[in-house]
């Protein structure tokens, strides 16, 4: 039987790549960079940074696709980018407003983009966590209905680790494949 807890399979905050929410956007891609440089080998990378405000505590974290998304400052301005992200829309569809709306001009200095744009502007607030004791199948549905590829673990009300879909995905294959033979 699988029995391990979200305190099993999480990440601690104190090993996870972490910036102020002053920082630039290049700065967290730079530390992003450099602890997957850093880390373990047999270790998945880290796709995403934690978020501190000035008292050290965890505010956000940052993903691939934060990051992306900053680099279209045309569809920040134009969309509703957290509805729009939870519809499904056909690729001819967004094709065409790539095409209307100019989203991705070409000669867009990305450089000028990472070096202007602050963490607090782009990183996703804390307002989906999980305890620390809930089970790992609680896990995976939250992971599921949330439609994200981490969460933050919480100890009573503070911040204490991340917890994503890439470790709950192997610690999952890895039993089903030597327990269930």
């Amino acid at each position: 039987m699988y029995t391990k807890l979200v305190k099993d399979l999480m990440i601690p905050v104190d090993l996870y790549p972490t910036v102020n929410q002053n920082a630039t956007m290049l700065e967290a891609i730079s530390k992003l960079k450099k602890a997957n440089e850093l880390s373990q080998s047999a270790q998945q990378p880290f796709r995403a940074v934690l978020v501190k405000n000035d008292e050290g505590k965890i505010v956000g974290k940052i993903g691939h696709i934060a990051f992306l998304k900053a680099l279209e400052p045309k569809y920040n301005q134009m969309f509703d980018i957290d509805k729009l992200s939870r519809v499904a829309l056909s690729s001819g569809y967004i094709d065409s407003m790539i095409q209307q709306y100019s989203l991705w001009e070409e000669g867009i200095d990305i450089c000028k983009i990472a070096n202007d744009v602050t963490v607090k502007d782009i990183m996703s607030p804390i307002e989906q966590h999980i305890d620390e004791n809930e089970t790992i199948g609680n896990a995976i549905h939250k992971i599921i209905m949330w439609q994200t590829l981490s969460i933050l673990v919480t100890r009573d009300i503070e911040i204490v680790g991340i917890i994503r879909l890439s470790d709950l995905y192997n610690s999952i294959e890895e039993y089903l494949v030597n327990s269930c033979k």
